[in-house]
């Protein structure tokens, strides 16, 4: 049976390539009994794939059955998949076979298989081990020969790191992966689709097929499909049953469209990743500002300490230390971990013109300015000692040459 008879025979439309290769897939790993993970977007029609697997698969004559793992409780999906006892929680008036027993030698289909909890997965996992499994409110395991195809529309890897789904249980499931494309993706397809639905509308409703204009065409090629097939089929019907003209034009198809725009280019959409970089860059330009902060309150209480004498330390020595305190300014995010004020300005204002205002607190910055005339006196003896060398100057005081030519200029000193 070669491509073409397949798609006649499942209702399959389309010749996209990313169609084929899932198609040729399924094809070629259904003779075997490999678990498969069908992922795509809600609406591309996961759930044909899984029939075609067990129709042309040894188990055709088996069991078949398909379960929704997102709309069953999930008080009751293990008894529903693996049956219970009698007694074995209220309400369980009898004994009951699972779908994982009563589908023996066939073949389960588990669609979004993400919503399964945690405690199911544990189940399903030995299922796929062992060929095992065991009735809720039973010891007894019971052997099974089931093959199991899964689908989601979720992105299973995400799913694993924020610990919705099991690894384990990933790997189990995919051994061969089959993804199927959105709509938006399969442009040839769009109007085949369209027509087939149309042609399946008349025939249901007993009413002459609609028929798209070339500017509807368009419309209909341009839209996003967020929905995907299912989207498709639906408006398809709405415009069938509700417009009495069978012409329908771009602006009457537009109508039916939300969110309709006149081309599916992609955009730029991620201006709640741009909000977030800058308010972490606030947040770490707030931090800085309080260390520099405290750097300088520490700085105070150490200056404070060496005025007040210690007598393990000569005056000379306290001054040298108090004038270490205060080196020369870096560039850079280290500045603001550098002397107390290193700005003539506020320093939240100073960045306020390039980053914004993103927290409201004022952090105000205080200079000690209690030792300004004992630095200029420590500055003019230097300078005198050493015969107005400067570099020689700035060695005995501790501090850099550009530091002491800004402390000259700042006092005035010959």
């Amino acid at each position: 049976m070669d491509a073409q008879q397949i798609k006649q025979r499942f209702g399959i439309i389309g010749n996209s390539s990313a169609l084929n290769q899932a198609l040729n897939i399924s094809v070629q790993v259904a003779p075997t009994d490999i678990s498969v993970l069908i992922t795509g977007e809600s609406g591309t029609g996961k759930e044909v794939m899984p029939k075609v697997i067990h129709q042309l698969s040894a188990r055709k004559h088996g069991s078949y059955i398909a379960v929704n793992c997102g709309a069953i409780p999930e008080g009751t999906i293990d008894s529903e998949l693996f049956g219970h006892e009698k007694g074995s929680f209220t309400g369980a008036h009898d004994q009951r076979k699972g779908y994982f027993e009563v589908a023996d030698n066939g073949t389960i289909f588990l669609d979004e298989v993400a919503e399964l909890p945690l405690t199911t997965q544990v189940r399903l996992l030995r299922v796929l081990e062992t060929g095992e499994f065991i009735r809720v409110g039973s010891s007894q395991p019971i052997k099974t020969n089931v093959r199991i195809i899964a689908a989601t529309n979720e992105n299973m890897l995400q799913a694993i790191q924020t610990g919705k789904f099991r690894e384990d249980l990933f790997y189990r499931l995919s051994t061969v992966p089959i993804k199927l494309p959105p709509l938006r993706q399969r442009k040839d397809d769009i109007h085949l689709l369209f027509r087939k639905f149309a042609s399946d509308f008349a025939e249901k409703y007993r009413m002459p097929a609609i028929r798209l204009t070339e500017d509807a065409v368009q419309v209909l090629l341009n839209y996003n499909w967020p929905g995907n097939i299912r989207q498709l089929r639906n408006v398809t019907e709405q415009i069938s049953v509700v417009e009495n003209s069978r012409d329908i034009s771009g602006e009457i198809l537009r109508t039916y469209l939300p969110d309709y725009t006149a081309t599916n280019l992609p955009i730029l959409a991620n201006n709640a990743s741009k909000e977030s970089d800058f308010s972490e860059r606030d947040i770490l330009y707030k931090v800085l500002f309080d260390m520099k902060k405290d750097l300088g309150e520490l700085k105070k209480m150490v200056v404070n300490m060496l005025r007040e004498g210690t007598e393990d330390l000569s005056t000379d020595d306290r001054n040298d230390m108090i004038a270490k305190l205060y080196p020369e300014p870096t560039t850079g995010a280290a500045n603001l971990l550098a002397e107390p004020y290193a700005y003539n300005e506020d320093p939240i204002a100073h960045n306020q013109d390039q980053f914004g205002s993103g927290f409201e607190e004022h952090v105000e910055v205080e200079e000690s300015l209690s030792l300004e005339d004992r630095e200029k006196e420590l500055i003019q003896k230097a300078l005198e000692k050493h015969r107005g060398k400067r570099k020689y100057a700035a060695q005995d005081l501790g501090i850099s040459e550009r530091t002491l030519y800004r402390k000259i200029k700042e006092y005035d000193l010959k």
